[in-house]
């Protein structure tokens, strides 16, 4: 689950980037003081700085700044800026209300918090210090991340409910379905994309792609169209076929597009390294699942984080709705 907000475990991750100390966006010493008070955003009666929107763009600034097209690298800060001020509005709208019903953080949590993230990035408290220095990473940060986090638990964790029933019924659905595959032999239609494309390079790539699909679709035999089309060379000749592919061994976006197909299942457009591309289940292997009882927990906790991730959804989109907020940002 990724909520709308930055946690302490996105937190962790961040500090396991130590390529952003040096990163071009890291170091703009006279642009940053130079807009370091001007208001982002009005949440409310508190406001989000300019500056702060620049130290959340840290971790994403690298890859724009590799952009050599000026215009489309402009064009890509600004949308991710915008991206990630929204999800600051969201934050400050979590720990609004997690303060508004008074609950609170004390120093001995946000002490563990910090403990956490030495031992998981084997740091000496030295090597915490820098990093978080560098990022702008304090403990009144951390404090605040554990803040929202308890807020959602309380304000909205609350509110979930599994039964026996829904475990049940997603196990029968695992059966099925995903869980219970051990392999799909698998084809593809690739649309190749240059490394950073641009906003016309990819509609027109998802149209072609979208007009494949319809084709298959219509009763066209995938390695036909495969043929065709396809801009992989090393698979065209074979009509797309790559073979068998097995769980675990897959980006997590492929993973669930290839492990959610029946046999003669198309997908796509699905985003990969050298573009977008589309799949098709030539066979699948099923394996037996595990009993329910040796299921029942894992299912039930899956269940419980789905449930808590929709619910937070709704519930920041009620904050939104009552709250005041001014983006000043353009």
């Amino acid at each position: 689950m990724r909520l709308v907000r930055v946690g302490l475990f996105l937190m962790v991750l961040v500090l396991l980037m130590p390529e952003v100390v040096g990163a071009e966006g890291a170091k703009p010493a006279k642009p940053a003081r130079f807009i370091a008070d001007r208001i982002a955003a009005v949440v409310n009666d508190q406001v989000i700085l300019v500056s702060e929107v620049d130290q959340r763009m840290l971790p994403l600034r690298t890859e724009a700044m590799s952009i050599t097209d000026q215009h489309e690298r402009e064009r890509r800060l600004a949308k991710l800026a915008l991206q990630a001020l929204d999800e600051m509005v969201n934050d400050e709208l979590i720990l609004q209300a997690g303060l508004t019903a008074k609950l609170t953080v004390d120093e001995q949590e946000v002490a563990a918090a910090l403990d956490y993230i030495k031992q998981t990035n084997k740091m000496d408290e030295a090597g915490l210090t820098a990093a978080m220095k560098s990022q702008g990473i304090t403990r009144a940060t951390i404090k605040n991340d554990l803040l929202r986090q308890r807020a959602v638990n309380e304000l909205v964790g609350r509110k979930i409910a599994v039964t026996d029933e829904d475990i049940r019924a997603r196990y029968a659905e695992l059966s099925r379905r995903s869980s219970a595959v051990s392999a799909v032999n698998v084809s593809q239609i690739l649309f190749a994309l240059p490394e950073h494309p641009t906003e016309q390079q990819q509609d027109d790539a998802k149209k072609r792609a979208q007009a494949a699909i319809e084709r298959v679709k219509a009763g066209e035999a995938f390695a036909k169209v495969a043929g065709e089309l396809t801009e992989d060379a090393p698979t065209k000749a074979a009509g797309g076929m790559l073979g068998w592919l097995e769980p675990n061994t897959l980006d997590p976006v492929w993973e669930a597009a290839v492990f959610g197909m029946d046999k003669g299942d198309v997908r796509g457009p699905i985003s990969g390294v050298q573009g977008l591309y589309v799949l098709f289940a030539n066979e699948l292997k099923r394996t037996q699942l595990e009993t329910f009882e040796k299921m029942k927990e894992q299912l039930g906790s899956e269940l419980r984080r789905s449930q808590l991730a929709k619910l937070t959804r709704a519930w920041i989109e009620e904050l939104r709705k009552k709250a005041y907020i001014e983006i000043k940002l353009s």
